[in-house]
């Protein structure tokens, strides 16, 4: 059962940008852009509907499977490629302060960027 739920905690969107459809008992998803900055690797799939109570700790977790980084390998992640936020942030309070056009773009690399 809990593999289900991890499942529907980040869902991709469609070509178009939309969130692909949810059923009526889950909450309303924030659409993420996750850019590749610096050496990181480019994810193909590049926007998510992720739910609003994740912290910024789970997205990076996410980000390195997707990506595949090694054990030893460091992963940073930036808002508006200026600041890192810190990792017990939720999506929520990031999309409120820095997302614009109905989403919020993060950048991720392998070495330090910005900040």
């Amino acid at each position: 059962m809990a593999d289900t739920a991890e499942k529907t905690d980040l869902s991709p969107t469609s070509a178009d940008g939309a969130s692909l459809p949810h059923t009526t008992d889950q909450k309303r998803k924030i659409d993420v852009l996750l850019k590749a900055a610096g050496d990181a690797p480019i994810m193909k799939k590049k926007k998510w509907a992720v739910d609003p109570t994740k912290k910024v700790s789970w997205i990076i977790e996410f980000i390195r499977k997707y990506i595949k980084c090694e054990p030893h390998e460091s992963l940073f992640l930036y808002v508006n490629q200026s600041f890192a936020p810190s990792p017990d942030q939720e999506m929520q309070n990031l999309y409120e302060c820095f997302g614009s056009d109905g989403k919020l773009i993060l950048h991720y690399c392998k070495t330090q960027a910005w900040g």
